[in-house]
């Protein structure tokens, strides 16, 4: 009887197990052969799914954008009042539970592979400026939340370098920045974005 592979399917546990692989050994460890030991299968096999380590790490890291921006997505669905909404969109891009800091580890090795390989990356290439665009003037336009005479590019600026920082510290000092002191944090940022 034939065995009946399903190739997309196959694919992601091939980069969940480069995710696996990167946490514990670094970029530098996720070799093609670190990788496929990883993932239980043959070097031949991986090499089927994936002609180069290049192409394997895009995947793998294009899958952790897909995931969140699936969060996302689903978060914008959700019928919360507009402050409580912002902020459960804005928590998709923190590591607040395991599964997030895990991604967000593995996004950060990517993001600094790219940047030291020199390979020009665009303008958000992960989307988060335009997401913090997104809610701001979701706040402002539709909802009426945000101070009058705000800046809201500045601010935008602000917001997004406030979920940058704080992801990195949460990553740098997990036992000092924890879930809950990051949810406090960005829930004063916004209520200061915010009229009275």
């Amino acid at each position: 009887m034939v065995k009946i592979v399903d190739h997309d399917k196959r694919k992601i546990e091939i980069a969940e197990a480069t995710w696996r692989v990167i946490l514990r050994d670094g970029l530098p460890g996720a070799t093609v052969r670190s990788i496929a030991a990883e993932a239980g299968i043959s070097l031949g096999a991986l090499r089927h799914y994936f002609s180069a380590q290049e192409e394997l790490l895009s995947f793998a890291m294009n899958l952790v954008k897909e995931r969140a921006e699936a969060r996302i997505r689903n978060g914008m669905e959700v019928t919360l009042p507009p402050k409580e909404k912002a902020l459960r969109l804005l928590l998709e891009l923190l590591p607040v539970d395991a599964e997030k800091m895990a991604e967000m580890e593995v996004w950060f090795a990517f993001t600094f592979h790219r940047t030291h390989a020199q390979r020009p990356s665009g303008t958000d290439p992960d989307g988060i400026l335009r997401l913090v665009r997104w809610v701001l003037d979701t706040m402002d336009l539709q909802e009426n939340l945000l101070r009058p005479g705000i800046n809201k590019e500045l601010e935008a600026e602000r917001l997004y370098a406030l979920i940058d920082g704080l992801a990195l510290h949460a990553l740098l000092e997990p036992d000092r920045l924890r879930p809950e002191r990051m949810i406090e944090v960005l829930s004063a940022h916004l209520d200061g974005l915010c009229r009275p």
